[in-house]
């Protein structure tokens, strides 16, 4: 029996980069710790000090690129669903991530949309140009494209900012007729409401998550997200159309 689905929506979050040594932002160990949320992850936080803000991304920048940290058998379930999708006419994959590390793109996905923002990557807050970048970034770093010393700040989005790529987002949730949401709370809006969009579009929706979240997916699946995935990922492909 082959697959109903052709277009298939994916949502990460927190939780399938904790597996790989990423520290969660509200775990009781996380990176809030020691920073309230409005002193790092704001507007008004950056205006107000903008050193202590490049230094909390500075330091989650150094951690991303430690030797240690590397995509684990979710992020690579991920690509290898991306990859057969693309082989197959008509159908359509798209990875949306809340998570602003690089572990979906080293393991392959490219159909991939960062609507929180990439933390190897910083934004001139003048002109919007957005470049890599993999150092520190300090107060008095020149920008680029102005030349203005202090333009520069994290391509994160911050409370109180529009996520990134939502017209997108939102035509792909609209087509869909599969939605995953992996290791994130579902508390968070706008990604909160994306279950309810996916539902309304007449998409099957399922949850892989850690722990329960009480929520009315129509399939629950909890576990480990580098066990748990993988085998959820072999049983779609298992389904899909065969290569002709």
């Amino acid at each position: 029996m082959t697959s109903p689905y052709r277009s298939i929506v994916v949502l990460t979050g927190a939780g399938i980069s904790a597996e790989s040594g990423i520290q969660t932002f509200r775990a009781s160990d996380g990176l809030w710790e020691n920073h309230r949320v409005e002193d790092v992850a704001t507007p008004e936080g950056f205006a107000s000090n903008p050193v202590i803000v490049h230094q909390f991304y500075n330091g989650r920048r150094h951690q991303l690129q430690q030797p240690h940290i590397r995509p684990n058998p979710a992020h690579s379930a991920l690509a290898r669903l991306e990859y057969e999708m693309s082989q197959r006419p008509d159908h359509k994959f798209l990875l949306v991530t809340q998570n602003i590390d690089n572990l979906h793109e080293r393991a392959g996905s490219r159909e991939l949309v960062h609507m929180h923002g990439e933390l190897l990557k910083i934004r001139c807050a003048e002109s919007g140009l957005i470049f890599e970048h993999r150092d520190n970034l300090q107060v008095g770093d020149e920008c680029r494209c102005c030349r203005v010393p202090g333009n520069l700040r994290p391509h994160v989005v911050w409370f109180g900012e529009m996520p990134l790529e939502m017209p997108r987002i939102t035509r792909a949730l609209d087509e869909c007729d599969l939605f995953l949401s992996i290791g994130t709370s579902g508390n968070v809006y706008p990604a909160a409401g994306f279950y309810e969009s996916a539902k309304s579009s007449g998409a099957h929706t399922v949850e892989l998550n850690l722990d329960p979240t009480h929520s009315h997916f129509d399939e629950h699946i909890y576990g480990q997200a580098s066990e748990i995935v993988p085998a959820f990922v072999d049983r779609v492909i298992r389904q899909l159309d065969p290569l002709t």
